[in-house]
């Protein structure tokens, strides 16, 4: 993903998680799904997504009469972007800083803690056979 990769609002955020979840998806769809959540408009998510598709977030398919939607960079992609400029603008480059702010900031489930120190358990490791 270039530097130039737009910062998606938290709007667009909601509909890249639903294009992401289940793939290439019309309007329809998308707002189908994101009224399960709260009440939007179609019209409202037909605007974001055009404005998406000029902002190069999403793609779209005109083939068919309905219009198919995608998301142009992956999840991952996206996450890890987002991710590495909150560290860089928001805790001077410190990935500590921003998970030491994550974990206080509320209750985590005892599941994702085990899953955090086995990442770091298989880091550590990893870094270890490399001094070998």
């Amino acid at each position: 993903m270039s530097v130039e990769t737009p910062r998606p609002t938290a709007a667009e955020m909601e509909i890249l998680a639903v294009l992401w979840d289940r793939g290439p998806s019309t309007v329809r769809q998308v707002h189908d799904v994101l009224g399960e959540r709260r009440a939007t408009g179609y019209t409202t998510v037909l605007k974001l997504l055009q404005i998406m598709a000029s902002k190069g977030l999403v793609v779209r398919d005109e083939s068919d009469r309905s219009h198919i939607y995608r998301a142009v960079h992956a999840q991952d992609a996206m996450q890890g972007e987002l991710v590495g400029d909150l560290i860089d603008r928001a805790f001077a480059g410190s990935a500590a800083q921003l998970v030491m702010r994550a974990l206080s900031q509320r209750p985590t489930d005892p599941g994702e803690l085990a899953e955090i120190r086995t990442m770091l358990d298989e880091m550590l490791a990893a870094r270890e056979r490399r001094r070998r």
